[in-house]
């Protein structure tokens, strides 16, 4: 498995920006999909993005394309998630998760997780 280290959440106004960063330690980071996940108290975790491991082919959710970015940075073992417009729904905990060969929108995929980071978006 790879460990995973969320950061960058925080509180940020309604329209604003945040960048999110998933360090990762362990098994080969380049041969490691990423996917961004999000969950708000009483509701499932959600797929939010995901990226392919070499950066070539990414992924988003409806509700936050457009608006977010993945990228990766496999010499420093870190993903990204740039987040523009924020909306009052998109406040949750994200978190960054990873597994070998291809992405996919389902959490049960993957098989390490970091602790999650808290995002929450103010009017």
């Amino acid at each position: 498995q790879v460990q995973l280290v969320e950061s960058g959440g925080g509180l940020v106004q309604a329209g604003g920006s945040l960048t999110l960063s998933c360090g990762a330690s362990g098994r080969t980071f380049s041969n490691t999909g990423v996917g961004w996940f999000r969950q708000t108290p009483g509701k499932e975790r959600e797929f939010v993005a995901s990226i392919s491991r070499g950066g070539a082919f990414t992924f988003y959710a409806d509700s936050v394309k457009g608006r977010f970015t993945i990228s990766r940075d496999n010499a420093k073992n870190t993903v990204f998630l740039q987040m523009n417009s924020l909306k009052l729904e998109d406040t949750a905990v994200y978190y960054c998760a990873a597994k070998d060969g291809p992405v996919y929108r389902e959490p049960h995929k993957y098989d390490s997780w970091g602790q999650g980071t808290q995002v929450t978006v103010s009017s």
